[in-house]
């Protein structure tokens, strides 16, 4: 089926109303051309119908165009695969235990993070982004999150500590407006949410012996 006759999901129109508000925010729309968009947003029914509401705008932090997924090191069809399966978010649990999501898997707009004695671990260096923005909501009691990311991806730390806290390692020079986000949210209590930028996997060579 062609892309733009497929029926737009709940997670399709909050991207496209977020990156509406921030147009009105930065001044290219009016507040009644606004208004004109969310009215269209809210009929809309497929994703053809969506495209036409933020085709004449930039792509900003936290929303590209519906349908277009943000690759870290995956290629736009490959990624377009993986959001077919897209539900809006993801809930992530260890009690007393670990839970990780790494190699190739796809980051909800959200994902929530729950630690109780245990431990997650998040890498995100070959993971596939929903939108340019993503949330991880963090509800940290004594336990750890450990997150990976690629070089250019811009954390921001919006978390809460209680006799615990969350370290960033090599994401502060990112500055760039567009570049891939993860914004860190929630509470962290006597535990650590440590964060470290690093460089791609190195793959295993295989070896051949000699006869």
């Amino acid at each position: 089926m062609d892309s733009d006759h497929m029926r737009a999901s709940d997670a399709d129109r909050d991207r496209v109303a977020e990156r509406l508000r921030e147009a009105m925010a930065e001044g290219r729309l009016t507040q009644d051309e606004h208004e004109e968009r969310l009215d269209a947003l809210y009929r809309a029914k497929t994703i053809g119908e969506l495209a036409p509401l933020t085709h004449d705008l930039p792509l900003s932090g936290a929303a590209p165009a519906p349908g277009a997924p943000v690759g870290m090191t995956v290629s736009t069809d490959e990624a377009r695969s993986l959001a077919a399966g897209s539900t809006g978010r993801e809930n992530i649990v260890a009690v007393f235990g670990g839970a990780e999501r790494t190699g190739r898997w796809l980051v909800e707009p959200r994902t929530n993070a729950s630690v109780l004695f245990g431990g997650i671990e998040l890498d995100f260096r070959e993971a596939v982004l929903t939108q340019r923005e993503v949330t991880v909501q963090c509800a940290v009691i004594f336990g750890g999150v450990d997150i990976t990311v690629p070089h250019g991806v811009r954390v921001v730390n919006n978390t809460t500590a209680i006799l615990g806290g969350t370290s960033l390692h090599g994401t502060d020079t990112v500055t760039d407006p567009n570049a891939p986000t993860i914004r860190l949210t929630g509470t962290c209590m006597f535990g650590g949410i440590e964060v470290k930028a690093k460089g791609p996997k190195k793959k295993k060579k295989s070896r051949r012996r000699g006869c």
